[in-house]
């Protein structure tokens, strides 16, 4: 059985599923490096547009497996595979979704955080459960969760390790909607279609320029803006756009 199932359908949208339900799909050594080589291929691709991420069975992910032990060597040797694949999700160029079902922690959680967008079913849970491991947070969770929810609340859930639920997850910015489970898979596919339909160039450079916020001037933004503006309104997207609005009808982006 593969540890990581990879689908795509005709709109550009590609499903990534850890599958691996009898362990809670904790992540395996050897996986950081095809997560890491799947998220550098969506990103180069020129026909994929969203990348969803979620879990088999009843659990999204339960961070590293434990069990299993790790590579042969000095321990800091072995965190290089899993911040290559928190980089590469990072620097994925299209919008990413976590639909998230079941339990998120540890790593998980944060594979959720890197995400651009996080759906979560009712019965969600999410946890910087490292501590409780003695271990301190590791896949990027140092520096999502207090651009998320401030620093002193990043503190709170990383230095006590505690559970919470989905809607206190909502309710603190962690996640963007909550939902029924039954209804999870719809309303993440309705999300993942309305992306795909999206014009990628310009969805890829406010991406891009949203993840840079914190690291830049006003002025910088600014800069970056007029940039980014200037490419589109030579772009066919954009005359797509202008005309569907005249013509009153939805228009149909083709990346160019």
């Amino acid at each position: 059985m593969e540890n990581i199932l990879v689908e795509r359908n005709a709109s550009g949208v590609v499903t990534l599923t850890l599958n691996r339900p009898h362990h809670k799909n904790a992540v395996t050594f050897p996986m950081w490096n095809e997560l890491q080589r799947i998220f550098q291929e969506v990103s180069n691709s020129t026909t994929d547009r969203v990348l969803v991420i979620t879990g088999s069975g009843p659990a999204f992910c339960s961070g590293a497996d434990l069990s299993t032990g790790g590579p042969v060597g000095h321990p800091l040797h072995g965190m290089g595979p899993v911040n290559a694949a928190a980089n590469a999700l990072h620097e994925v160029t299209k919008p990413t979704i976590a639909k998230v079902n079941g339990v998120a922690v540890g790593a998980g959680m944060n594979l959720a955080l890197g995400c651009d967008l996080i759906v979560a079913g009712e019965s969600a849970r999410f946890s910087q459960i490292f501590v409780k491991r003695g271990l301190s947070v590791d896949f990027g969770g140092t520096w999502l969760l207090p651009r998320l929810i401030g620093v002193h609340k990043a503190k709170e859930l990383a230095l006590f390790g505690d559970v919470i639920s989905a809607q206190d997850a909502a309710e603190i910015g962690i996640v963007n909607r909550v939902v029924a489970d039954s209804e999870l898979d719809k309303f993440a596919d309705d999300w993942a279609e309305r992306l795909a339909a999206g014009p990628p160039l310009a969805m890829q450079q406010t991406k891009k320029m949203l993840s840079n916020a914190f690291s830049q001037s006003l002025s910088e933004a600014l800069d970056a803006e007029a940039s980014a503006q200037t490419v589109n309104l030579v772009s066919e997207d954009a005359r797509e756009g202008i005309k569907a609005f005249l013509e009153k009808r939805p228009p149909k982006f083709e990346g160019r």
